[in-house]
C-alpha cells in the first residue's frame, strides 16, 4: 500500500501514465464524458467530493503546464474561478466557450468526475514536465 500519494488506483495509474502536454479533466457531476475517453467516477452525492478538493489533490501530484476553463465560469461561478486562480497564481490560462470545452473533452486522457453540482466546475489541466 502507498504510504504517500493518491489513494485511488485509477487516478494514479493516469498520473503515471502523462506524457508532456497530455490532458485530463476534473469535472462536475454533470460533464458529459465523450464515448471512448477514461470516465473515473468519484461521485457519491451531490457536492462529495468536491470539485475544489479533487483538484487540489492532483494539483500535488501533477506537473500543470497550463489549464482551460470555460467562458461562462466568469459569470455563473466566480467563487471557484477565484479558488482556481489561488491555487494557480502563475499557471497559462486560456478560457473558451463551455461548448468548445466540451469538444476538447474528447482528446482527454481522461476524466474525474467529482459530486460538485456548481455550473462550470470543470478545468483541462495539460502536463508538463518535471525537469
Amino acid at each position: 500500500m502507498y504510504k504517500t500519494g493518491i489513494l485511488n488506483s485509477e487516478i494514479s495509474k493516469v498520473l503515471s501514465d502523462l506524457g508532456h502536454t497530455d490532458e485530463i479533466i476534473i469535472a462536475d457531476c454533470g460533464l458529459p464524458v465523450p464515448e471512448g475517453v477514461k470516465k473515473i467516477d468519484l461521485a457519491v452525492v451531490h457536492g462529495l467530493p468536491s470539485f475544489m478538493d479533487v483538484l487540489k489533490c492532483v494539483e500535488q501530484h501533477m506537473v500543470i503546464e497550463h489549464i482551460t476553463l470555460a467562458d461562462e465560469i466568469k459569470v455563473q461561478n466566480l467563487k471557484t474561478l477565484d479558488s482556481i486562480n489561488d491555487l494557480f497564481p502563475t499557471t497559462e490560462v486560456d478560457f473558451i466557450s463551455h461548448e468548445a470545452f466540451k469538444q476538447k473533452s474528447q482528446s482527454s486522457k481522461a476524466i474525474i468526475r467529482t459530486g460538485e453540482a456548481t455550473p462550470y466546475a470543470n478545468i483541462i489541466l495539460r502536463s508538463g514536465v518535471n525537469f
